[in-house]
């Protein structure tokens, strides 16, 4: 069988959320099965990293993935050329995109639609593009894949898909979130936050994501408490950081904030390991991968009551209401000062975090696909 592939969001040390799921999904699908050929469609001159095995042929399309015209054009013209010259049985996206009238069979993830939900957490021709082609991939797909049973239920009640055509399958956790020795911990805490605890935050820095909320609330508590408590933030800006900026004009601790930026994973897992809790207190989430990967590093989590977040976290998690920021406040005292909670939350994590291996997500794909071909 010959496989085709959606790997534009493959970039050398530029895998965000879906870079991370397809480089760990694809990197085991395609060694698994060797008797099938995949054809990886990238967007610009590859990395060989990706080239997993001998039976993966990269090609790459003319027109690069960097704008929403492009984005069309690639898909409904430069891919269904390549899926024809190459005789695809099957094409396979796990970012979202694909041609709106596949030739082949196809199967799609699509990790969650919260650009429907907020339009102005994207550029506004990025925002049309997505809400005017997405729920036509998703109708015009053999299968749906998605990354929770809330992504599921959204995209079932929003766009009328037929649940019985969408799989939920799980992110899983690298192998970098292992937790890290006392001594560890504290030569981190030295480095990054002058020996101080530190609150984490990982993810992008965009509207959905609440961050202008957290900063408002760490520094409520900071007000209360008097801690010497620091909030170490982890990411790069998606689109505009004016908000996140106004905030910090008008924060009195603004000093104890620490923006990071973007971290490798090796790096990203000895400051989470460290961390006295990480913060995820999104308007919405799909998944949601740091709270796994905190769970990992037995790192308690305070996360967002609401979409994926409960689902995830489990009893894992210190669940907030995000649009309050005194909630958000009263849990980082309690996270603070209560051992006991904290103890009792990374003891559900160890538990909780059975549930997610990239091993797992790669095989319940396979046979999602292989159930598409019945």
């Amino acid at each position: 069988m010959i496989i085709a592939v959606n790997t534009q969001t493959l970039l050398k040390d530029k895998l965000e959320g879906l870079g991370s799921f397809t480089d760990e999904v694809l990197s085991r699908l395609v060694r698994n099965h060797p008797e099938h050929k995949f054809i990886f469609i990238f967007d610009r001159d590859w990395d060989e990293s990706f080239i997993y095995s001998s039976n993966v042929l990269p090609v790459k399309t003319f027109l690069p993935s960097r704008h929403p015209l492009l984005w069309h054009a690639r898909f409904e013209y430069s891919i269904p050329r390549i899926i024809h010259h190459h005789k695809a049985d099957i094409f396979l996206s796990t970012d979202g995109y694909m041609p709106t009238h596949p030739t082949v069979k196809t199967y799609n993830v699509i990790h969650d639609i919260g650009f429907v939900h907020n339009t102005k957490s994207q550029p506004f021709l990025t925002n049309r593009y997505y809400n005017k082609f997405f729920p036509q991939f998703a109708r015009n797909a053999d299968r749906l894949g998605t990354v929770s049973e809330y992504s599921k239920a959204d995209i079932v009640k929003t766009w009328g898909i037929n649940p019985d055509k969408i799989d939920v399958v799980y992110n899983g956790i690298k192998t970098e979130f292992v937790p890290l020795p006392d001594d560890e911990q504290q030569a981190v805490r030295n480095k990054l936050s002058g020996g101080f605890p530190y609150f984490v935050y990982v993810g992008s820095l965009n509207q959905r994501k609440n961050v202008e909320g957290m900063l408002r609330a760490f520094d409520i508590y900071k007000e209360r408490s008097g801690s010497n408590m620091r909030l170490l933030i982890v990411g790069e800006c998606m689109w505009s950081m004016s908000s996140i900026d106004h905030e910090l004009e008008h924060m009195r601790h603004a000093d104890d904030v620490l923006f990071l930026g973007r971290l490798q994973p090796v790096e990203l897992s000895r400051v989470v390991a460290s961390a006295h809790a990480l913060i995820l207190v999104s308007f919405l989430e799909g998944f949601g991968v740091p709270l796994i990967e905190a769970m990992n590093c037995d790192v308690p989590v305070i996360t967002s009551n609401c979409t994926s977040m409960p689902e995830v976290a489990g009893d894992a998690g210190l669940l907030v209401n995000p649009h309050s920021d005194d909630d958000i406040a009263n849990a980082m005292a309690r996270m603070a000062d209560d051992t006991e909670l904290r103890a009792r939350l990374i003891a559900n994590a160890k538990i909780q975090r059975s549930k997610f291996s990239w091993d797992k997500s790669a095989a319940d794909l396979w046979n999602n696909i292989e159930r598409m071909l019945k």
